[in-house]
């Protein structure tokens, strides 16, 4: 994190990052002795309401972030940065998207947690974009120009005012991540109740294993003896708010309609109290790493790897196919993960892989069977992608072998 007083002193010159939290309600114009490097300008966590005309003076600048301050619309300033390709404005007050706001060369928009009842035709337009966030919004339709997001790969459309499924979404040729749950086409009526309701009484939470947009999981003992669980198990405790991928209350639902599977994290129990939903979980051995890392700012909708990570043939082998499985239990579960990613596996040196996150996960029993078979066809790209993926960490020396030849062309059949 960099200072306004390290600005103003000429102290930040030549660099491509510029990240800035002091309250602003304006923009330092000092900014534009940056102007030769800047790359990242990150102002969240502010009190802006607006961009000064000057920002479209910044050649270089990339990527823009300016979640959680105070705008009520897209700046059009964004629109007139031509090497503008990643734009977020997550968690500010947004009820308007001008048709001028979006750059030119954008691939990565979120507009997660505001007020957008209307997207912009323009946005069809933006022909590189790749990945779109727009859950917790109120749109009430997507535009007609939605249609040609030809290389659109990741979208998330949760909780929102969507009366109609979107079936623009099953034409879209590379659209392999995508979530819709928490709108009102969607049908909430239909639960599987195959773990017990219990009071958040029923354990205590210890130190905290992990977390993620949607809520915190935490280490707990259990001590309700009227269920015979292990004295240990991990707890997930969802957060109230929405998400970057939709309602806690959806990752729930979706989590009890997918049922048992040994390659998916075991849910054993659910809380449903006022102001306190969880998810008792069993543990996952120790044994068990994760499997890949988030996408960054460059692959945008893929995974990496560690540095110098490798797998042989075998064991991409084994993961895959356990994946194939548990692909087929979500979807003959009538449920779309919306996340099927490396990072959301875990596994173990003998290729053993525990699934989970469902963050973005939506059920979708209730759509035509037309909409259900594009569903699974959509995710079905992500199962190639994660193929794929796994490929790239392949042992250099297996890759001219009959086995990596075979899982590179399953990568192709499944899509």
């Amino acid at each position: 994190m960099n200072s306004v007083e390290q600005l103003k002193r000429g102290e930040l010159s030549g660099i491509q990052r510029l990240q800035l939290v002091d309250q602003l309600t304006e923009l330092p114009q000092e900014i534009l002795t940056l102007a030769e490097t800047l790359e990242v300008l990150d102002v969240s966590n502010n009190q802006l309401c607006e961009l000064p005309a000057w920002v479209a003076d910044l050649p270089k600048l990339k990527i823009v972030f300016a979640s959680n301050n105070r705008f009520t619309s897209l700046p059009l300033v964004l629109g007139q940065c031509k090497q503008l390709e990643m734009v977020g404005f997550k968690s500010n007050q947004i009820k308007c998207v001008d048709e001028e706001s979006l750059p030119p060369q954008l691939r990565w928009l979120i507009l997660t947690d505001n007020h957008i009842r209307q997207l912009p035709e323009s946005l069809g337009y933006r022909t590189q974009l790749k990945k779109l966030a727009l859950a917790g919004n109120q749109i009430e339709a997507l535009p007609n120009s939605f249609a040609h997001l030809h290389n659109l790969e990741l979208v998330r459309l949760s909780a929102n005012q969507l009366s109609v499924f979107p079936d623009v979404l099953l034409t879209l040729p590379k659209l392999a991540w995508v979530a819709f749950a928490g709108n009102p086409f969607c049908d909430t009526s239909y639960t599987r109740q195959g773990v017990p309701q219990v009071s958040s009484d029923s354990y205590t939470l210890n130190h905290v294993l992990g977390q993620g947009a949607s809520g915190v999981i935490s280490h707990a003992n259990w001590h309700n003896d009227a269920f015979s669980f292990p004295d240990n198990v991990a707890v997930k405790v969802f957060k109230g708010e929405v998400t970057s991928d939709g309602y806690p209350s959806d990752e729930l639902q979706a989590c009890l309609q997918t049922g048992h599977h040994n390659n998916l994290v075991k849910s054993i129990a659910q809380v449903n109290e006022d102001n306190h939903l969880a998810l008792v979980m069993e543990l996952i051995p120790d044994n068990y790493v994760n499997l890949g890392l988030p996408p960054t700012l460059e692959t945008c909708t893929r995974d990496v790897f560690k540095q110098d990570f490798t797998l042989s043939v075998r064991q991409i082998e084994k993961i895959v196919y356990q994946m194939m499985d548990v692909f087929n239990h979500l979807h003959d579960s009538q449920v779309c993960h919306g996340d099927l990613y490396a990072h959301n596996v875990l596994f173990n040196t003998d290729g053993e892989m525990i699934f989970g996150d469902f963050g973005a996960a939506s059920v979708y029993h209730y759509l035509t069977p037309r909409q259900q078979q594009g569903i699974r066809q959509i995710e079905a790209r992500a199962l190639g992608h994660f193929i794929d993926d796994l490929l790239t960490v392949c042992l250099p020396r297996e890759v001219a072998t009959a086995a990596y030849k075979s899982l590179k062309n399953l990568a192709r059949l499944v899509r």
